[in-house]
């Protein structure tokens, strides 16, 4: 008897369940309207009810955020662990190259000093500095200088070189009081004897008011390669030799063009240094009798 029912049944159902998926979507359309129709008679009791469902599926979608954010922090936390190896690795790399180098030099000074007291050679004058902040900077096209706080009260000397970290930036050529004028590199007026670190050829680098500076005086078979550092030759006995200027950036019809080490319109502060050179432009002390 009791397969007989459960054919019965089945026979039964089979009809409800057909009708029920026909008229299933023209039911689902008639629910939406009605749940319309509820939410503009009683917008208010809408809302509660969706705030209470809301809450009341927040504490499970919470639980179910937890290890994807568990899981996405454990990836995080991996990534950062393997790129502080790979980053102390570089570090540990540079650090042996560093020592290497140290070694290097002092070697090499040690070197130098005995070569020195061999010779007999003559020592360098000791340098001195002053820093001064930058107030004024280039307005004009047809001038490139800045404005620094410090004026002859403070030592500060027509010729002296204008430094800023990377590299010379220029020279002083006006000194008052309190305050001093530095020509940059590359204002038109600017002329630096330099020599090309890599090919040890000299020219004289020229400013022509715009942010890079020229060479001049090259041979014409000159094998100039970009990217070759600049620095001051020592001639001239304006600047001494080995003052880094600029880098080669180009090489072609508009000549060969250098970018200056600094940048020069965002100079903060300088260092007014006196090398003390015999050919340098000096300016008499004023005393106050």
């Amino acid at each position: 008897m009791k397969p007989r029912t459960s054919g019965s049944v089945v026979r039964l159902a089979a009809p409800l369940r057909a009708l029920a998926q026909r008229f299933s979507f023209l039911l689902l359309v008639l629910a939406s309207i009605a749940l319309m129709m509820v939410g503009k008679i009683d917008a208010l009791s809408v809302d509660n009810a969706r705030a209470r469902v809301t809450d009341a599926f927040a504490p499970i979608l919470d639980a179910i955020s937890r290890p994807a954010a568990t899981a996405a922090h454990v990836v995080e936390s991996a990534v950062e662990v393997r790129n502080a190896f790979e980053e102390n690795q570089r570090l540990k790399a540079e650090n042996a190259r560093l020592l290497q180098w140290k070694q290097a030099a002092l070697r090499l000074e040690a070197e130098n000093t005995s070569l020195r007291s061999l010779l007999k050679a003559t020592p360098e004058p000791p340098s001195t500095y002053i820093t001064a902040r930058v107030i004024a900077a280039p307005g004009s096209s047809f001038l490139r200088t800045l404005v620094v706080t410090a004026g002859r009260r403070d030592g500060v000397r027509k010729g002296q070189a204008a430094i800023a970290g990377a590299g010379l930036v220029g020279r002083v050529v006006e000194v008052g009081e309190w305050s001093a004028r530095v020509l940059l590199l590359t204002d038109i007026n600017a002329r630096v004897p330099v020599v090309l670190e890599g090919s040890r050829q000299r020219a004289v680098m020229a400013g022509d008011n715009s942010d890079q500076t020229k060479l001049l005086y090259l041979p014409p078979d000159a094998a100039i390669q970009v990217g070759e550092r600049v620095v001051t030759s020592g001639h001239g006995g304006q600047f001494p030799p080995g003052l880094a200027v600029g880098v080669v950036s180009s090489v072609g019809e508009r000549g060969v063009r250098v970018q200056p080490n600094v940048d020069l319109a965002r100079v903060e502060h300088l260092q007014l240094v006196d090398f003390n050179m015999p050919g340098a432009e000096t300016e008499p002390s004023h005393e106050t009798k």
